[in-house]
């Protein structure tokens, strides 16, 4: 069963029923969506792709995603979402490895799409081309038949070696992740609405799948992106939304609830589920999410390798403020969701008892078929059925999980992962520079900010304008740092390794 079939159902159960909005527009009835993802799913096969060929999408939030999104998956191909914040240079790179054969842009985030080689096309998801693509010509007469173990979404994470990894996820994952949404995180009504304020590329646009299940509307707001006020007045508007959100949207929707002196029914009529995740939240900033806006709000968490199933912190274990030990249960990520099983483990596998920490390690069904031609990596990251997500954990004996650390040294700004050693990496090519070493600091903002370290060479003088300027010429804006120091030498150990808990403890202190 390919997840193009969930379109074709709620085609032929509810037709009429208004299903993509661009803010209050509606632009598209179920079966509107259904017939332009046939057509699109045509057009790429007639350009000569064939089911299991990759098509890359690297677009702003914009109505045509879900249909471009769905009507390569008509067409049996893999959809490659890349992150709009990208450099063209790193969109090249995944281009290059996942062997795309197409490629769906937007012009602020690729002005020149010929600038995207070996590509047999790219086209702008804006231009009359790409409209007549949607709403002329021949549709697929029938769904391209796919296996549920078939990849579906190849989505690129950041690893430690410095080069993004190709998560495979197939429809079968995908699907399990849509049906546990109703079960561990929220019930939906085809009433409902979910809005793409964060990034479709990521959690926020395959929970468009749970919400296509149920035949809800989706939404993405008229700027693309978020904007604390423009949700607040669309939600008025059409009906509470639902939407995916990392802690750092989560607090600017607090802000402005309490700038605006909405209540928590008013925020109701904004809101009606906010689901959080993709970065820590601090029990401080969730209490006064919910003092603000009352019980909307549910925690999740995954990894692109276990997509938005892991484990859920519901509004009832949110809200049960009597429970004795809330204050804990309020610092955790919640229990188990419902198809996984998760572990703490030692360093060779073996379950720890509640209290002791070690790593978190996921099974289940929603759990990866490994990475894009890197069966080194898959065969560490899975093992007997288990991912070992590299998140250091506890258990309590009611089977809350916290997390204490993070064994790789992920950053995490504003929900965006940031891996220290692909800026390093990036530093260490910038003129005059001899050593590089890259933290987080916390920062009560951004959950993060990164920190570079930069030792320069003998006789070289740095400045961190022209630090900023090379980065921003060669990696995405959101990953560059923050703060440079630049400073004679690096704290090592007697093996020559950099003490990084000694820059953390520096950058914490101020």
């Amino acid at each position: 069963m390919s997840l193009a079939h969930l379109l074709e159902r709620a085609a032929l159960q509810d037709p009429a029923r208004p299903a993509i909005f661009n803010g209050t527009q509606c632009v598209a009835t179920h079966s509107e969506w259904a017939a332009r993802a046939a057509r699109v799913g045509a057009h790429l096969l007639v350009t000569g792709l064939a089911p299991g060929d990759r098509v890359v999408i690297f677009m702003r939030n914009h109505p045509r995603y879900l249909e471009l999104m769905f009507g390569a998956w008509w067409a049996g191909l893999v959809v490659v979402p890349v992150n709009a914040k990208l450099h063209l240079k790193e969109v090249q790179w995944i281009v290059e490895n996942s062997a795309a054969r197409w490629a769906f842009v937007t012009a602020d985030v690729a002005p020149d799409p010929a600038a995207l080689t070996g590509l047999d096309g790219v086209m702008d998801a804006d231009s009359a081309e790409s409209g007549a693509w949607i709403n002329e010509g021949e549709a697929l007469p029938a769904i391209e038949e796919r296996a549920p173990t078939d990849t579906a979404w190849l989505f690129y994470t950041s690893g430690t070696t410095g080069r993004p990894k190709g998560v495979m996820l197939t429809h079968r994952n995908l699907m399990t992740m849509g049906l546990t949404y109703f079960n561990d995180v929220d019930h939906v009504d085809p009433q409902d609405a979910i809005a793409y304020a964060a990034p479709m590329s990521h959690g926020a646009g395959i929970y468009a799948i749970p919400h296509l299940m149920a035949g809800a509307r989706h939404v993405v707001p008229a700027s693309g992106g978020f904007d604390a006020a423009e949700l607040f007045v669309l939600g008025q508007q059409i009906g509470p939304l639902s939407l995916f959100a990392a802690p750092t949207i989560v607090k600017r929707i607090v802000d402005e609830a309490e700038a605006q002196g909405f209540t928590p029914q008013q925020c109701g009529e904004s809101f009606k589920t906010i689901v959080y995740g993709g970065a820590p939240m601090y029990a401080a900033d969730i209490q006064r999410a919910l003092r603000t806006m009352g019980p909307r709000f549910v925690q999740i968490y995954g990894q692109g390798e276990s997509p938005m199933v892991g484990t859920a912190l519901s509004r009832a274990h949110l809200a049960d403020a009597s429970h004795p030990r809330h204050a804990e249960r309020l610092a955790s990520v919640g229990v188990a969701q419902t198809p996984v099983r998760i572990r703490v483990a030692g360093p060779n596998g073996e379950p720890l008892p509640p209290g002791e920490v070690g790593e978190v390690l996921i099974q289940g069904d929603s759990v990866m078929a490994g990475y894009w031609r890197n069966p080194e990596a898959t065969a560490t990251a899975v093992r007997d059925g288990w991912l070992w997500t590299g998140d250091m954990g506890a258990l309590d004996a009611d089977g809350f999980l916290t997390l204490k650390d993070r064994s790789k040294d992920l950053i995490i700004s504003g929900g965006s992962n940031i891996y220290p050693r692909e800026v390093e990496e990036v530093l260490l090519t910038a003129p005059g520079v001899s050593e590089v070493a890259v933290v987080g600091a916390p920062d009560p903002e951004w959950g993060e900010i990164v920190v570079a370290f930069v030792v320069p060479l003998p006789g070289a003088a740095l400045d961190a304008k022209a630090l900023d300027a090379f980065c921003l010429d060669h990696i995405a804006r959101f990953k560059r740092p923050k703060r440079y120091e630049i400073v004679e030498a690096l704290p090592k150990n007697n093996y020559g390794k950099v003490l990084k808990t000694e820059l953390r403890e520096r950058v914490a202190g101020g």
